[in-house]
């Protein structure tokens, strides 16, 4: 699980970069999920990592109403993963509304791109597409485990519980979400130009997410859900908020403010 926080804090700077020479996110769909990568280019890696603390939150909560996590108030655990939730969320407000000073000064002509968007609203709007993101990713996450409820109304659940193969699903999760992108990004980018993706880290960044992002990721994903459930999984998404701004600071020389 650390290496698939790392991998995905490395998609995150790689597109970043991209995205920064030009490439559109609508190109980058077939290999992931457009509200977070359109996030990111609103903002950077580091809200984006930042944001992810939703999801843990987003995912206890979520078992709880589905019943697939016991919330016991009178229970010091219970009450840890109460209070961790919340100061999860308080975080993440944090990181997207407040302004502080300079903590790390990461400007550098050398590593510097030319960004795309420096308002503050774009910042915002930013870090709201983010957490849209991970709140649908911890609905999808939760979803695998729903065969505990009395209403089989998810397939998900029926599929991981009578055949339990991470690389089979993960192969058809890819194939029919990459199904379901092509129309639709094709409608939202008609003009063929976008599509041509030039030999630089444009197309490394379409590459390094269809095999590490959709493939790897997704894998380690799906196999953690099986073995320990989604709340698991969820618990290792701060630790890539360190990552990607170290990241940020040393391959993008961003600035590094405490808070955004």
């Amino acid at each position: 699980m650390l290496t698939v926080e790392l991998s995905n804090v490395g998609l995150n700077v790689i597109y970043k970069a991209a995205v920064s020479k030009g490439l559109n996110y609508h190109v980058t769909w077939f290999a992931g999920q457009l509200l977070g990568y359109a996030g990111i280019a609103y903002s950077n890696p580091t809200l984006g990592s930042a944001m992810s603390n939703l999801a843990p939150a987003s995912t206890f909560f979520l078992a709880v109403v589905c019943r697939l996590e016991k919330l016991k108030l009178r229970s010091l655990s219970s009450q840890a993963k109460v209070i961790g939730a919340l100061v999860s969320i308080a975080g993440a407000l944090v990181v997207v509304l407040y302004d502080g000073p300079l903590v790390i000064n990461g400007h550098d002509q050398k590593l510097t791109l030319p960004t795309t968007v420096g308002a503050r609203s774009n910042w915002i709007f930013g870090g709201a597409l983010l957490a849209g993101c991970y709140i649908v990713a911890s609905i999808c996450r939760n979803l695998p485990k729903f065969k505990d409820l009395k209403f089989k109304i998810t397939v998900a659940g029926i599929v991981i519980k009578e055949y339990p193969a991470e690389f089979i699903l993960v192969f058809f999760y890819n194939f029919f979400a990459f199904v379901l992108a092509v129309p639709v990004c094709f409608a939202s980018e008609p003009h063929l130009s976008s599509w041509a993706v030039p030999a630089d880290v444009r197309l490394i960044s379409v590459l390094y997410a269809g095999v590490m992002g959709s493939g790897f990721g997704v894998m380690i994903h799906t196999w953690g859900l099986h073995v320990k459930g989604p709340v698991y999984v969820a618990m290792f998404r701060p630790l890539s908020i360190a990552i990607a701004a170290i990241m940020g600071v040393i391959f993008l020389g961003d600035d590094l403010y405490l808070g955004r």
